[in-house]
């Protein structure tokens, strides 16, 4: 199943433009899973509310240049694009420009994502593999494998470490 043309793209959500931009190598053999920690959406006009705030605290908060993730999935499977295959995130301190990074929008610690959120997350990575831009031997890890973090989320993270590219093996870049 494809998701391309299900992505919401930035100029569709209402993207700032980006700070500065950074060209990933691609294909990245690394693939990290993220919870955004907040609530999870249930409307089409609150994703974009959460959508543009998301980016407005990573670029107003944190200072990042946009951003942090390469894209969002609501509990709908409904995708966005936040930086896109082809551009490096912020997502995963030391690991960006070596990874693409999936955030699923919602706090995970004590609710599970709904199946739809899941099965569009795989099919998103699948996406990547089939466009080149995620090696087909990639690995897979939780944010929490490379930082002192809950991310993302214990119930995510117990269903991810069933995922056939997940990996207990510390990354190398």
């Amino acid at each position: 199943m494809s998701f391309a043309s299900d992505i919401v793209s930035r100029t569709k959500w209402g993207a700032r433009d980006p700070k500065e931009t950074e060209t990933m190598q691609t294909p990245v053999k690394i693939v990290f899973i993220h919870h955004t920690a907040g609530k999870p959406c249930t409307t089409p006009e609150e994703d974009i509310k959460t959508v543009k705030g998301i980016q407005n605290f990573h670029m107003d908060e944190r200072k990042w240049a946009d951003i942090g993730y390469n894209f969002l999935v609501n509990n709908s499977g409904q995708v966005f694009e936040a930086r896109g295959w082809d551009r490096v995130g912020a997502h995963t301190k030391g690991w960006n420009a070596a990874s693409v990074a999936f955030s699923v929008i919602g706090n995970f610690n004590e609710s599970n994502p709904d199946q739809r959120a899941i099965k569009a997350v795989l099919g998103m990575i699948q996406l990547g593999v089939d466009k080149g831009k995620i090696s087909n031997d990639y690995k897979l890890y939780g944010h929490r494998d490379v930082g002192a973090t809950d991310c993302p989320g214990k119930n995510l993270y117990e269903i991810i470490k069933k995922w056939k590219h997940y990996s207990e093996e510390k990354p190398t870049k």
